[in-house]
């Protein structure tokens, strides 16, 4: 009589989830507490480039001097605020990807969040043809019609919202 246990059979990650976990990996780098965010470029199962949000090189990152918090009024009258220290993981991997001469046209983003508008139309010029975020964005209403009118495939693998202090 044997006492082994029987072996667990190992399910491996959709090409998805795996992409997605080396998003929470990189996400660790972040250095703003404000979503602590990152983003995988990836094209044909094989990873071009990562970023997360960091201010530009050689300058000083929020967790060593703080924020630098900018208010912004909507036409529909509702303010957020936002921190303009640091630039968003996807303006990081573009640029790390262009500086690098990593051609990205035709790539999947994987992201923490929805892409906000500013990015968003920078990933269409990039070529990215689809996005894969893992929580929705508070202020990705427009992202999302942007999006849809340039084709890009959006998938949410959840509805629900990123929430941090000073939204």
């Amino acid at each position: 009589m044997s006492l082994e246990q029987p072996e667990e059979k190992l399910t491996r990650p959709s090409w998805d989830e795996y992409f997605m976990g080396i998003v929470d990996a990189a996400a660790k780098r972040a250095t703003c507490d404000r979503g602590r965010t990152a983003v995988v470029i990836a094209k044909d199962k094989i990873i071009l480039m990562t970023g997360y949000v960091g201010s530009p090189m050689g300058l000083p990152h929020c967790d060593e001097v703080g924020h630098q918090m900018k208010k912004v009024t909507h036409e529909d009258g509702s303010v957020s605020q936002h921190c303009m220290r640091t630039n968003h993981a996807e303006v990081n991997a573009v640029a790390l990807a262009a500086k690098k001469g990593v051609a990205i046209d035709g790539a999947t983003l994987y992201c923490k969040l929805e892409p906000c508008y500013t990015c968003a139309k920078m990933l269409i010029n990039a070529g990215i043809k689809r996005v894969v975020c893992q929580k929705r964005y508070h202020a990705a209403k427009e992202t999302r019609e942007l999006f849809k009118q340039a084709g890009i495939e959006l998938v949410c693998l959840t509805e629900e919202v990123e929430k941090y202090e000073n939204q």
